[in-house]
């Protein structure tokens, strides 16, 4: 079987059954569109799993529609793309379980839950799109799929609240996507194509003046949409309004398709990193001034929130590196602060349901009062502050072994931020436990119950997260083999355009033989 042929499916899957939900939207087909999305979603998954297996033997080609590349659009599965998707697809089905039970479908303050289902599927898909994507504009359309979608369950419920920070969201958003729009165009003026294994080869051929542009631009674009401080200021006002559920898949997802974008046009396209110490400036910052802003907070969502900006600071840091190793170590630690931070929340999730607030100043005695949710949250909150030997301290030892081997001034700078962030992010995390676990509350709180499934749910999140730190040798090995494959580019490139890097292998049954034997230009339209 070509496994090429899978391609499609974690983006079209989920956009025709979003379209299929909508027609299905009466209230006597509710439990119809959930059996319905949870379906599509495991489909993706044994799609995305068979792709990671696969793209062990190299990148995958999907030319869609049959039209080659560079005019067709093209999927690409390499090892870095299949990573995340599985692990994206994986917390975005047990997030949506874990949203049933909460009850958001069934009408969460007014929520209209018929499109909720829609919603969270087309999320998916975009997520899926931007991660397989193998031209710029296509990345383009992904981020702008799944901000859709995100615009709708951000607002879900219609409070005075989350409209106003739903509106702040979506201005940043547009914004974002016009200066990523503004750089697509700008790359196509100079480069005449879109598509990245073509401009691999072509923007080294352009002024160097040019290429700073091109690269400053994106990462700008890219920066606002992974929330990378100092363009990060919208993040923690937005996501604590919303849902537990849609907080969680927000925190755990939105940001790292904008640093897998980072890391995909840093490493193909403008590989001479011209602009690294410039990103290692930029991670000390994110590091140190939001978690700063994390120990300042007295509710826990907006604490989160914050510990969030930070440590995406230590995802740019080994972006900043350069090498194989801080590479391999911005992937590992993004596998790692998708299911930590997604897991954080979904526990927060069940201590507002159980509390009726976030608030550490109102909280207190939890963990006399229900010992499985102080566990559930103590345990994901320490491998966020990096205790060893969980995936969390893990990754923060391949950043500051990539660092000390290279051994400038600037990387034990890099080195004494990532240290003080994790200290104080353990400091953070205990302050939480010890004001609204340890302590008592100040004024009796209500003792709401929480569905089982919501709690099992968390739960196996957590098992995930721990499971990380077991699977962490073999799952180290994979993220320095996509490192290498990364700063190669070589396999990409060639994958996609076999044929002396003009055109791909695909042929539209409307191209003659007679065309494929034109000059090399004449493909270049």
């Amino acid at each position: 079987m070509n496994l090429n042929v899978l391609l499609a499916l974690p983006v079209v899957l989920p956009m025709l059954g979003a379209g299929i939900l909508l027609l299905l939207s009466a209230k006597r087909f509710r439990f119809l569109q959930f059996i319905a999305t949870i379906g599509v979603l495991s489909l993706v998954l044994a799609a995305a799993i068979a792709l990671l297996i696969g793209s062990l033997d190299g990148p995958i080609v999907l030319n869609m529609g049959g039209w080659a590349a560079p005019v067709g659009i093209v999927l690409v599965a390499d090892k870095l793309s299949t990573l995340l998707l599985v692990t994206s697809v994986t917390v975005t089905l047990l997030v949506l379980l874990y949203s049933v039970f909460q009850g958001v479908a069934d009408g969460d303050k007014g929520a209209p839950s018929a499109i909720y289902y829609p919603a969270f599927l087309l999320l998916s898909a975009g997520v899926s799109n931007a991660f397989l994507s193998g031209d710029l504009f296509n990345i383009y359309v992904g981020f702008e799929l799944l901000l859709a979608s995100s615009f709708v369950l951000i607002t879900m419920g219609g409070t005075q609240e989350r409209m106003r920070t739903g509106t702040v969201y979506v201005i940043v958003s547009l914004v974002s996507s016009m200066v990523f729009l503004v750089a697509i165009g700008l790359t196509y003026a100079a480069a005449g194509t879109v598509n990245l294994a073509q401009l691999a080869l072509r923007l080294p051929e352009l002024d160097q003046g040019i290429q700073m542009i091109l690269q400053v631009l994106l990462l700008i674009g890219f920066a606002i949409k992974a929330a990378i401080f100092p363009l990060s200021a919208w993040l923690p006002d937005s996501y604590p309004t919303a849902s537990a559920p849609v907080t969680a898949v927000f925190a755990g997802l939105l940001t790292k398709v904008g640093i897998y974008a980072i890391i995909r046009t840093q490493t193909l396209l403008f590989p001479d990193g011209a602009l690294n110490d410039v990103l290692a400036w930029f991670a000390v910052a994110a590091m140190l001034v939001g978690i700063l802003g994390a120990v300042a907070q007295k509710d826990i969502k907006r604490l989160l929130s914050f510990t969030l900006v930070s440590h995406m600071g230590y995802m740019v840091w080994g972006v900043a590196l350069g090498s194989t190793g801080g590479f391999s170590s911005t992937v590992f630690y993004a596998v790692h602060h998708i299911t930590v931070q997604t897991t954080l929340f979904l526990v927060v999730g069940l201590i507002e349901r159980r509390t009726g607030t976030t608030s550490m100043s109102k909280l207190g005695s939890l963990a006399a009062g229900t010992p499985l949710i102080a566990a559930l949250y103590l345990i994901p909150a320490l491998n966020l502050a990096g205790i060893p030997p969980m995936s969390g301290f893990l990754g923060k030892l391949g950043l500051m072994e990539a660092s000390a081997h290279r051994g400038t001034g600037l990387d034990w700078l890099l080195i004494a931020a990532g240290i003080i962030t994790s200290i104080l992010t353990l400091y953070a995390v205990i302050r939480v436990w010890n004001m609204a676990f340890w302590q008592e509350a100040p004024d009796p709180l209500p003792e709401n119950d929480c569905p089982k499934g919501m709690i099992g749910i968390a739960a196996t999140l957590v098992a995930v997260t721990l499971g990380l730190s077991v699977i962490a040798n073999p799952l180290r090995h994979f993220t320095d083999d996509t490192a290498v494959e990364l700063r190669a580019r070589a396999p990409y490139i060639a994958t996609v355009l076999p044929q002396e890097g003009q055109r791909g292998e695909g042929i539209s049954p409307n191209v003659t033989d007679d065309h494929m034997e034109e000059p090399e230009g004449g493909n270049d339209e």
